[in-house]
């Protein structure tokens, strides 16, 4: 393993030509209308830059203004820095657009390695500097690392990187599962090794995944079932995109709440199906099913509910307060900052028992009076939770010592 950064620059060559425009061209694909403050074509809008620095993004703006932030001559922080680099990248005028992709290839280490580990980042822009970047591991790992960076965007990158990157991508079952393409494109890179490709397609097929067009996975199903299902289709249950049908309000996050009987026979469709396609429902449906799915026993397919796009934060909330909640689902929700910056999920985190203790006692420390009393008056939150909300109490309330 140590040698493979020196000869990855090599192999992924050939690959680079076609595959490198197409991950270029993705941002742009869209026709639909320009978004507000942004250039026309941009999928992202200005709204993630402080207010006072939307206009160096702004196409209505001068062209001067926007090139101070091509040349990254604007107070940004990192994480905005990518983005209105990306946004620029789409600007009307060709000097401020080559301006800014030369800056987006040229960024120094200290602002990479602190922008491309934040999944905050707009998904757009993360796959944008995976394409730009493609030939540099250290930063490619983060952005494969990042749960923010596309799935379209990994599989892209899963054709031509090196070999330890491949070993990152392919061990992140969650994505395997989730996009079908990043086997394809694994099974077609010079440098991932038979051993990694056995164990991948291996765990897809158990996991119910089946691509008839890639034959290592076909050689997975012989390898764990024998020559016989060579002429036995597989029985895979019901696909998600068979379920989304049947049940057409599953892709309208404002559908009204099933009726009983409709959710009976929805919740006995999941049941049959298998692992892969439980989480591309549970990435793709509405609150319906991720409601369903979140209670899943796999740990995969409810941490793909957690990590759905259309996630609510008032769904987060009500998963923080659930004691039946998996721990992995549970860690995702405390690791993110933003959630955890919301008072009432943060509340909701000190009294589930799951939460490690140490995390549950730091948050304990920022909560209001009030809920600290409560917290100290409740059996029902852990034992250590309370007994240090009533230390917290006794200390704030102590009479102070005549001084001698």
């Amino acid at each position: 393993m140590s040698d493979t950064p020196e000869a990855a620059p090599e192999a992924p060559v050939a690959p680079a030509a076609p595959v490198a425009p197409e991950a270029a061209a993705a941002p742009a694909a869209p026709a639909a209308p320009a978004l507000a403050g942004a250039p026309a074509g941009c999928p992202i809008s200005a709204e993630f830059l402080p207010p006072n620095l939307r206009k160096h993004v702004d196409p209505k703006a001068p062209v001067a203004l926007r090139m101070m932030a091509a040349k990254t001559l604007v107070p940004l922080s990192p994480s905005d820095m990518l983005g209105a680099l990306f946004m620029l990248t789409f600007d009307a005028d060709a000097g401020v657009r080559e301006a800014a992709d030369k800056t987006s290839a040229n960024l120094p280490d200290r602002i990479l390695t602190t922008a491309l580990r934040d999944e905050r980042v707009p998904p757009p822009v993360l796959g944008f500097y995976i394409d730009k970047l493609w030939d540099k591991d250290q930063y490619v790992e983060m952005l494969v690392l990042n749960a923010g960076t596309p799935d379209s965007a990994v599989a892209g990158e899963a054709k031509r990187c090196s070999a330890r990157v491949a070993e990152i991508i392919g061990n992140n079952q969650l994505r395997v599962l989730r996009h079908d393409d990043i086997i394809r494109q694994l099974c077609q890179n010079p440098n991932v090794s038979p051993a990694l490709m056995d164990s991948v397609c291996d765990f897809a097929v158990r996991s119910g995944q089946v691509l008839t067009d890639v034959p290592a996975m076909q050689e997975a199903r012989v390898r764990l079932f024998g020559p016989e299902v060579i002429t036995k289709p597989p029985d895979t249950g019901p696909s998600a995109d068979q379920i989304m049908k049947e049940f057409s309000q599953l892709s309208d996050e404002t559908a009204a709440p099933m009726e009983e009987g409709a959710r009976m026979t929805l919740t006995q469709r999941i049941l049959k199906m298998n692992i892969a396609e439980k989480i591309k429902l549970g990435t793709l449906g509405n609150k319906e099913a991720r409601g369903l799915l979140i209670r899943d026993s796999n740990k995969l397919v409810a941490v793909a509910v957690i990590r759905s796009p259309r996630i609510t934060d008032g769904e987060v909330l009500t998963i923080a307060h659930n004691r039946a909640a998996q721990e992995d689902v549970l860690r995702v929700i405390y690791s993110d900052r933003e959630w955890v910056k919301m008072y009432p999920v943060k509340l909701a985190l000190v009294k589930n028992p799951k939460v490690p203790q140490a995390l549950a006692m730091r948050f304990l420390a920022t909560l209001r009076e009030a809920d600290i009393k409560n917290l100290a008056r409740d059996k029902n939150v852990p034992n250590a939770v309370q007994m240090l909300a009533k230390k917290m109490l006794d200390k704030k309330n102590a009479p102070k010592k005549e001084e001698k």
